[in-house]
């Protein structure tokens, strides 16, 4: 599956974004698919998951509440719904998938694109 990242930009503190991440291949419903994001000098931090099985969700605390992640399988989309935006939140997203569940261990990844958060 080949996946592509999109929707990122420049927003003030407290502001929302939304980002998609678009599949390619008529099997998209079968891959669980994640959201990671890299800071300059940080290490690449997993951001939520999606489930294909049931579309169980997942986020990390640092997301959680501010972050919604979900799927339209008729458009092979996911989707990163962020709110309260802030600026450590600023950082490249990429989208990645892996075979039915979420257990972190990605098969594909798509490149990124940069959410950058500040006034």
């Amino acid at each position: 599956v080949q996946l592509q990242a999109s929707g990122g930009g420049l927003v003030e503190p407290g502001g929302s974004l939304r980002l998609s991440c678009a599949a390619s291949g008529s099997t998209f419903d079968s891959y669980a698919i994640a959201w990671f994001r890299q800071a300059p000098g940080n290490e690449r931090e997993w951001v939520s998951c999606i489930s294909s099985v049931d579309g169980r969700t997942y986020y990390a605390d640092s997301v959680k509440g501010r972050f919604t992640i979900s799927r339209d399988n008729a458009k092979n989309t996911v989707y990163l719904q962020m709110n309260t935006l802030r600026p450590e939140d600023t950082a490249v997203y990429y989208c990645a998938a892996e075979d039915y569940y979420c257990s972190g261990v990605m098969d594909y990844w798509g490149k990124g694109t940069q959410v950058t958060v500040s006034s």
